[in-house]
């Protein structure tokens, strides 16, 4: 794992640094607009362009050099925090601008994020596909951790200027360590992929034709629905039951990011459950009904506590899940593999803030802050405050993601998916023995 635990270093300090940046840009959005709608928006044209450039990026994946393809990603997104930067310091700086940009990472965001997806199953072995996708995890938190601490200490001494100063910096680390490392291809067992239609639905036609995977798809995009959702009114929210503290943002943010970083080290440690779809369904239980807790909770204290079990468990479900599609995609193919079960995702992200934002300005918010049946049902549980409609929603989108996580046993096909459908090693091997049974 040596190539991939230095890839990863890079990742882990470039990481930091874009939180930082992207941590101090929502205190900026929020002062200026003051709106969980506008904050949605932000997310949702940094996913629209996700959707319609995935399936050609799992082709450009499967066809050209990994390693080149993470580099181009890092490029584009250095010159676009370089754009922000900028505009900010010349006073220009306009939410229009954040969309345009984000819009643009996006695209390449999502190439980058494809590659190195896919690199993982040619760096490590199966038995550490778990562990790997644990370290992946615990990147995003350990950015969870020090860049709100960070950006809130640096950002009254050198402002956001010279937080993106050191966001570029740890890009230059980063870039420099994935140009020196070595990332093998795969081997070809089919003929070279071409941008045509047959290929852009490859992926799709793939997982149709294993109902295995379908189940898969379908237990995720159920998650994924209402999980997107509370992600869209996680900041409005406790922003708004915080009376717009950034500090208490920062310290139940920070919260989070430890309890992933840990549950990402005990998953590395353990090398997870098996079989693998148990830590991706106990691990949808968990994290939803610990995310019930965090929305009935109008302290900090219970906000950092609550966030903190609900994060344990997401690398936990997450490391499992990819695992098992690394361990029964061949990695030739998982370009355009991925890509589609990426793109049904992304689509399910672009879709929940433009639902999340407008139902809690126009509709949850003003009902719990006057008399109506909702107010008269939850208000003894969320209160009658600003940020008690977003409270509400949140918690039924959690409760909703722990149903999925019980209601996976009782699917055959998801259950067992991993004794019914065969790693790609085995398919070989069986086709192998096959032929020489034939001969």
């Amino acid at each position: 794992m040596g190539a991939f635990i230095k890839i990863w270093v890079g990742q882990l300090v470039s990481t930091i640094g874009s939180y930082m940046t992207v941590f101090a840009l929502l205190i900026w959005i929020w002062q200026e607009t003051g709106s969980a709608t506008t904050l949605a928006l932000v997310t949702f044209f940094s996913q629209l362009p996700r959707i319609a450039v995935t399936p050609f990026a799992g082709i450009i994946v499967d066809r050209f050099p990994r390693k080149q393809l993470m580099l181009l990603g890092d490029v584009v997104a250095a010159v676009g925090t370089l754009v922000i930067g900028l505009l900010f310091w010349q006073g220009q700086l306009q939410l229009w601008h954040l969309y345009v940009v984000v819009t643009l990472y996006g695209c390449f965001g999502q190439l980058q994020t494809l590659a190195y997806s896919t690199s993982i199953a040619l760096l490590v072995t199966k038995e550490n596909y778990t562990r790997a996708e644990s370290m992946v995890s615990a990147v995003g938190y350990s950015g969870a951790i020090f860049s709100p601490i960070l950006a809130g200490s640096l950002y009254p001494l050198i402002g956001l200027t010279g937080i993106i100063t050191i966001d570029l910096a740890t890009f230059g680390i980063a870039f420099l360590i994935l140009a020196l490392a070595t990332i093998p291809n795969p081997t070809r067992s089919e003929e070279p992929v071409v941008m045509g239609w047959k290929d852009l639905t490859f992926g799709f036609r793939y997982i149709w034709r294993k109902p295995g995977l379908v189940a898969m798809v379908i237990a995720f995009s159920c998650f994924a629905i209402p999980s997107d959702i509370g992600k869209a009114l996680y900041n409005p929210m406790i922003l708004a039951r915080s009376g717009g503290d950034a500090q208490v943002l920062g310290l139940v943010t920070t919260a989070a990011g430890v309890g992933g970083v840990l549950g990402a080290l005990l998953v590395g440690i353990s090398g997870g459950l098996n079989p693998r779809i148990h830590g991706m369904l106990l691990g949808f239980i968990a994290t939803g009904l610990f995310k019930v807790v965090l929305a009935l909770g109008q302290t900090p204290l219970i906000w950092m506590l609550s966030h903190f079990a609900a994060t344990l468990a997401i690398p936990l479900f997450y490391s499992s899940s990819n695992a098992i599609w690394y361990a029964k995609v061949p990695p030739d193919l998982q370009g355009r593999v991925l890509a589609a079960d990426q793109m049904i995702g992304l689509g399910v992200g672009a879709i929940a803030p433009l639902i999340a934002g407008p139902l809690a300005d126009r509709v949850f918010e003003p009902a719990m802050q006057s008399t109506t049946v909702l107010s008269t049902l939850f208000s003894p549980l969320f209160g009658n405050s600003t940020g008690s409609g977003m409270a509400l929603m949140y918690a039924i989108s959690a409760l909703i993601m722990a149903t999925v996580g019980v209601g996976g046993y009782c699917f055959g096909q998801l259950r067992d998916v991993e004794q019914r459908l065969p790693d790609h090693g085995l398919i070989v091997t069986e086709k192998v023995e096959s032929s020489q049974v034939s001969n």
